[in-house]
């Protein structure tokens, strides 16, 4: 069986390559990493049985879709969050549990068919999170739906849509109170994601490695001149 799979991030990267290694002689897999090399010449050449996408921020083109069974994985309880940046979306409403949903990929923004849902928690900062869930995704997600093969069904339930957050938005406001400051700082705190921040003159401080103890937040702070988002 012939399998792509596209994926950013170095953790997805990783798992990806070891998952590769692991199923040699059961899989050919591709690994993409780029989404210039993800053309359907390329997939044509390779006529995978199933293009996985761990991680993906790009529109997939219809050719593709149309073509090839391509599997995304969405870290929301489809159809609730459909859209962009699920988790930060997730975590500034509250939610400290949520499922990673495998779905069908169709001309929608995340409204395919669901192959099957699997629980995650929220708890730690965004690396450790996202970490958290590739390991779900390739040590049980994509083994079962190799192996299961399931018919995927129509998505239940009320659609509840996500905006793609901006860099601007991670600003920390002096209304917010701790925990919401404390989430602000952990839910952007991941390899490619614009930090938490706050604006002090003509200095910007970003925030990382946060923890909440004892009615107060201790994290470390780069402070930077300028505005970075100016």
């Amino acid at each position: 069986m012939n399998i792509i799979i596209a994926t950013t991030k170095s953790w997805n990267i990783k798992n990806a390559r070891q998952f590769k290694k692991n199923n040699e002689g059961t899989y050919n897999v591709t690994i993409i990493t780029d989404k210039e090399e993800l053309t359907y010449d390329k997939v044509k050449a390779i006529q995978p049985q199933y293009i996985l996408f761990p991680h993906w921020s790009w529109i997939i083109p219809k050719e593709l879709y149309n073509n090839f069974t391509c599997v995304v994985f969405h870290m929301t309880d489809l159809p609730y969050g459909r859209g962009g940046s699920p988790l930060q979306n997730l975590i500034e409403r509250g939610v400290r549990k949520t499922k990673i949903s495998a779905i069908k990929v169709d001309e929608g923004l995340d409204t395919g068919d669901v192959y099957f849902k699997k629980d995650l928690d929220l708890y730690g900062t965004a690396e450790e999170i996202f970490m958290r869930a590739s390991k779900i995704i390739f040590n049980d997600m994509i083994p079962k739906l190799l192996d299961e093969k399931p018919t995927p069904q129509k998505q239940l339930g009320e659609v509840v849509e996500f905006k793609r957050r901006k860099p601007e938005q991670s600003e920390i406001k002096q209304e917010f109170e701790l925990e919401k400051i404390y989430d602000y700082i952990r839910m952007l705190d991941a390899e490619g994601y614009p930090k938490a921040f706050i604006k002090f003159g003509k200095y910007r401080m970003e925030f990382s490695r946060a923890s909440l103890k004892n009615g107060k937040i201790i994290a470390d702070v780069e402070i930077i001149e300028g505005d970075e988002n100016e």
